[in-house]
């Protein structure tokens, strides 16, 4: 018997960005929501996968393949719009700017990783605060608990796949180590909740 899909609670301040994280494992989630996620979105959504530092950047190609969204790899200086997905590029780190524009950085790698999912969450947390929404998904690392925890603490909303559906689950169990997030999810539920709870928030932004 399938799940029962979890209720789903608008936070009071609203969603004003999503930041989704993830490596070995998440692609097929990643395209999950890519494809659920409508054109008309009111908010963006900034994606860093890990990839290897020579690896051709095809992501952004692979998830516009079968999203209703506009999605490109991530620019310097380039400012964040509703309706589009941004996808960090191979051997940077992806920031998002106090002025709601986005930033790359070849700074020290962290946790192995350049792009580091704590390094866009982290920064994302600063500027969105309670606004923002985060999803951390399959992965054979750390990176991305920090950030999460951050996000959780400024009041956000924290998605964390669940570590029984995940290839590589040491990336979601760490960050449930360290908080208790909004939402532990199986892979099938993370579009569709992520989905209602952009759609409330847009719909409450409008009355």
């Amino acid at each position: 018997m399938p799940a029962s899909t979890p209720q789903v609670h608008l936070p009071a301040h609203g969603v004003a960005a999503v930041v989704i994280g993830g490596s070995a494992g998440a692609l097929d989630v990643v395209r999950s929501i890519a494809r659920m996620l409508p054109a008309s979105l009111a908010v963006p959504v900034v994606v860093v996968m890990h990839l290897p530092l020579r690896s051709p950047d095809g992501l952004p190609e692979l998830l516009a393949s079968n999203s209703a969204m506009a999605v490109k790899q991530a620019e310097d200086k380039e400012p964040l719009r509703p309706g589009t997905i941004y996808v960090a590029p191979s051997g940077y780190h992806l920031l998002v700017e106090s002025h709601h524009a986005l930033a790359l950085s070849v700074d020290q790698p962290v946790h192995y990783s350049r792009p580091a999912i704590d390094v866009l969450f982290e920064s994302a947390c600063d500027v969105f605060g309670n606004r923002l929404a985060g999803i951390l998904l399959s992965g054979a690392s750390q990176d991305g608990a920090a950030g999460m925890q951050a996000i959780h603490a400024a009041g956000g909303t924290t998605i964390v796949q669940e570590p029984s559906s995940a290839e590589a689950s040491v990336m979601p169990a760490s960050a449930l180590a360290l908080f208790d997030p909004t939402y532990v999810l199986p892979p099938a539920q993370i579009a569709s909740v992520l989905l209602r709870l952009l759609t409330r928030a847009t719909a409450r932004g409008q009355e």
